[in-house]
């Protein structure tokens, strides 16, 4: 899963390549920001974003090297899971060299190419990410309602179909909003509001109408975690009714167990995400720090969180994650 998703990514490259170079005829300059308002404290911010960088990149690498390497856990679950970090892991790379160059070394200027380049990785990872999510719920819905079907549904041949079907999804969503980005004029401020390249707030700098923008900007949105949040709702509706139907309260307490860190994964990645897009559009009167801090937890904490959380309430990761540690320490 992770080798289909990074191939994908990579073959995706050059298309997005011929896009900036075909569309513009000389690339302009922005200034990406840092926390606006906190620049004497840079340094103790800093810190812990990079902190925050590393847990992230750390944590999902070993959750793919486990789900990798460990042969109880090849099953579906563990697959969608392997795709969740893989994801997180591609985010939290897309925004490294841009994050921490401003606040380590003040590396604010970004081009227009590099800025469309981060901005499709970003939302386009974001978007799968959703995805992601859609597809562990679909997973854990199966799971409980039907589990005598449940591996001749989740074969291997259909995880990869769905792991496909969701990147072309996320290609399709997003080149209509990089070619139309290309098209606008830029002429006055050139400072962007975050450290890393974010749709809303690149459109917000243009001087001409950003009206298309908008428009596919939204319907990006709606048509990826738009679809993708009442779906996963829909799933819990179905799997509550299926649990509760069930004799045995403790059959329903480990049916319930099962979700907790589904509904955890998607509680920390649409709460910041809903939230940082409502500060955007309607939150103009709000302080410039609010909108960096936002952005921050919307892009760092999911990451972050997704392999603790699986690794403290799965049991399988757990044992698998204390065996490797094990291993590298008794090879020391």
């Amino acid at each position: 899963m992770l080798c289909l998703i990074i191939q994908i990514s990579l073959s995706s490259q050059p298309l997005i390549m011929w896009v900036l170079n075909n569309t513009s005829a000389q690339p302009l300059t922005f200034l990406l920001t840092g926390i606006p308002g906190l620049r004497a404290a840079k340094i103790w911010v800093s810190i812990p974003v990079c902190l925050l960088y590393a847990g992230a990149l750390s944590g999902n690498s070993m959750i793919l090297f486990v789900v990798l390497r460990e042969q109880n856990l090849h099953e579906p679950m563990y697959y969608f899971l392997s795709m969740l970090s893989a994801t997180d892991l591609s985010l939290s790379l897309c925004t490294l060299s841009t994050t921490l160059g401003v606040f380590w070394f003040e590396a604010r200027e970004i081009n227009l190419n590099a800025c469309v380049a981060q901005m499709f990785f970003l939302h386009g990872f974001t978007f799968m990410e959703s995805g992601v999510l859609l597809a562990m719920a679909f997973d854990r819905f199966v799971a409980i309602c039907d589990p005598l079907r449940y591996t001749t549904i989740l074969t291997n041949a259909r995880i990869a179909q769905i792991g496909m079907s969701m990147l072309t999804r996320n290609v399709a969503v997003m080149l209509p909003v990089v070619l139309v980005v290309k098209r606008l004029s830029f002429c006055s401020s050139m400072v962007l509001s975050h450290s890393y390249c974010y749709h809303v707030d690149l459109i917000q700098l243009s001087c001409t109408d950003n009206r298309i923008n908008s428009i596919l900007g939204l319907f990006a949105l709606f048509s990826t975690t738009g679809f993708d949040c009442p779906c996963i709702l829909l799933s819990y509706v179905l799997i509550i009714r299926s649990v509760l139907s069930i004799a045995s309260i403790e059959g329903r307490q480990k049916a319930f167990n099962t979700c907790i860190s589904h509904i955890s994964a998607v509680a920390i990645f649409y709460i910041p995400l809903i939230s940082l897009s409502l500060v955007h559009r309607y939150g103009h009167s709000a302080p410039p720090f609010v909108h960096t801090i936002m952005a921050n937890i919307f892009l760092l904490i999911p990451p972050v969180l997704n392999p603790i959380i699986y690794s403290v309430k799965t049991k399988q990761i757990q044992k698998a994650v204390i065996k490797v540690l094990i291993q590298k320490r008794l090879q020391i």
